[in-house]
């Protein structure tokens, strides 16, 4: 099995319009994706709206995702939590399940020191015998995990990596040109992920590809083999997707561009409200500019 390089999709969580968990197109999203070439899954995250899951729908989800996918690519559940204890029984239930990896979100609202996160981060690892990737978005969490920090955590037996939402490339470079041997560095942010690959970076944890999986896994397979032209001329045209699927607060555009192509509704839990009527258009007109709207895309290769 591949590692957690290339593609990797934040997956969303579809919802019904009650707010009970829709598995049937959750596992429908998961099939498509690896049929699109997506190199690993990461369930539960930002994008999966992991903050409104209760523990047993988060083991729920997570155990769902792990046999669907069935060996077929890697998945890493999101276990991060402001609580350290927390944060170990979260990883304990993803290795439960048969996840791959988990993605360690930094301690939120908080705002620990950069000895507080180390140890936090360290303590977790130390505690459950699974590979675990950082996850450094101090825009959401108020807190920012530097890089000597990340440096001393890259020493830590079983931390396998940092997806950095920095969107910072001066720090991306300078994560590549201090990580030991094997520490995978991968872009949080689609907006400059491609950028980041073509100075080493190992792939994207990408919210993008929940829309345009195919279109994401070339982008990247192309960054990665350092094809600089044809990567830039494909980033260049999803750059439009990239910034509309912010155009309100995450996931909500990215779930009403899977309801437009079909494939979930917009469903979201509060406090996360779905796409307003004003930013429709937006994102209609950004997802035509990506080529989203093709045959291999949609369910049935027009608008709904």
């Amino acid at each position: 099995m591949k590692g957690f390089v290339g593609s990797i999709v934040a997956i969303v969580t579809p919802m019904h319009e009650d707010g009970s968990i829709d598995y049937e197109s959750f596992g429908s999203l998961i099939d498509w994706h690896i049929e699109s070439g997506t190199d690993a899954i990461c369930v539960a995250g930002t994008t999966g709206e992991a903050s409104t899951l209760s523990f047993e729908e988060h083991r729920a989800v997570s155990e769902f995702a792990v046999s669907r996918v069935a060996l077929r690519c890697p998945v890493m559940v999101g276990a991060g939590s402001n609580s350290t204890r927390e944060a170990i029984e979260l990883t304990s239930m993803a290795k439960d399940v048969g996840a791959d990896a988990t993605l360690q979100v930094t301690p939120y609202y908080v705002r620990p020191s950069q000895e507080g996160l180390y140890r936090h981060f360290a303590t977790v690892a130390e505690s459950v015998d699974l590979p675990m990737m950082l996850y450094n978005v101090p825009s959401r969490t108020g807190t920012d995990l530097d890089v000597g920090t990340t440096m001393r955590l890259a020493q830590v037996p079983g931390i396998i990596g940092l997806k950095d939402a920095t969107a910072n490339l001066e720090r991306g470079g300078m994560l590549l040109r201090l990580r030991p041997e094997g520490f995978k560095v991968v872009s949080g942010d689609d907006a400059t992920s491609v950028p980041l690959m073509l100075l080493g970076g190992d792939g994207t944890i990408s919210v993008s590809a929940n829309v345009v999986p195919a279109a994401a896994a070339r982008v990247s397979a192309l960054a990665r083999s350092g094809n600089a032209k044809d990567a830039a001329t494909l980033h260049l045209k999803l750059l439009p997707l990239h910034s509309a699927l912010f155009v309100e607060n995450s996931p909500a555009p990215t779930k009403w561009a899977l309801a437009r192509l079909g494939r979930s509704s917009p469903a979201c839990r509060l406090p996360i409200t779905e796409l307003s009527d004003g930013s429709h258009a937006i994102l209609l007109d950004a997802m035509e500019q990506a080529g989203v709207f093709s045959e291999t895309n949609s369910k049935s290769g027009s608008l709904q």
